[in-house]
């Protein structure tokens, strides 16, 4: 089980909802959340063998800033 933790731009639940399509694409995404309370827009997502630029990637197509964090 791997944790990836990412710093978005999304910042209200239309745009949760946005990434939400996106993240049930990924068979290997067990769970996911946002923490839209912390400053970094925090999306955490608890998969199985899932590259963190595969995400980027994804959301940056989709106009959605998102960037790794080492935690």
């Amino acid at each position: 089980m791997d944790v990836l933790v990412f710093k978005t731009d999304v910042t209200s639940k239309r745009k949760v909802g946005k990434v939400n399509t996106l993240l049930t694409s990924f068979p290997t995404i067990q769970q996911w959340n946002f923490d839209l309370e912390d400053c970094d827009n925090i999306l955490r997502i608890v998969s199985n063998g899932l590259s963190p630029r595969n995400i980027e990637s994804a959301l940056q197509r989709a106009g959605i800033g998102c960037e790794e964090l080492a935690y």
